[in-house]
């Protein structure tokens, strides 16, 4: 070919080729559109495992700030002085958040029917100690329950609890021997 026709054949075909036909135009547009939805999805999952946990974060905080107030409010104080229900806001500060506290005596189950029911049985002295030691328990412990509630939750306010128990060191522990045998 001689440099003429040479040239005007790379014309020929520079012409035709000014641009990206249509086909190549949409796949590029459909891998970008594809990238673009997997970037987005990966990232609102990860949006909302740090949201998740920078909640759990702040309750536990906040369970163990309320927590430890309670402790020290009633720290050296009677267990009647211990409310049966409380409830309050944390304020501006978290107005996602409220609290509450319920109390209540401690409940020991009567193990003396399961230890009648052993072979031999048990005699009235072992029932009478349980009983008395069972009874003085009971009065001296009390179940205190200590609740977060993240009331803008959807679809309903969730609720996260810790317990512990107060113990009264100072109640006395009647042990009389029984009478009557």
């Amino acid at each position: 070919m001689s440099l003429r026709a040479q040239s005007a054949w790379e014309n020929w075909v520079l012409s035709k080729q000014k641009g990206f036909t249509l086909f190549e135009t949409l796949l590029a547009v459909v891998i970008l559109a594809s990238a673009l939805l997997l970037l987005t999805n990966s990232w609102s999952g990860s949006y909302l495992r740090v949201r998740k946990t920078q909640q759990q974060f702040e309750i536990s905080s906040l369970l163990e700030r309320k927590m430890t107030d309670i402790e020290i409010e009633f720290r050296g104080k009677s267990l009647d002085e211990i409310p049966e229900e409380r409830s309050e806001d944390f304020g501006s500060d978290y107005p996602q958040y409220a609290w509450r506290l319920t109390s209540k005596k401690l409940e020991i189950p009567d193990i003396s029917a399961a230890l009648s029911a052993q072979d031999g049985g048990v005699d009235a002295f072992t029932q009478s100690v349980i009983k008395q030691l069972t009874d003085a328990m009971s009065k001296a412990i009390k179940e205190v329950t200590v609740t977060v509630i993240l009331k803008d939750a959807k679809p309903k306010p969730v609720e996260y609890s810790v317990t512990t128990y107060f113990v009264d060191y100072d109640k006395e522990v009647p042990m009389g021997v029984p009478t009557g045998q």
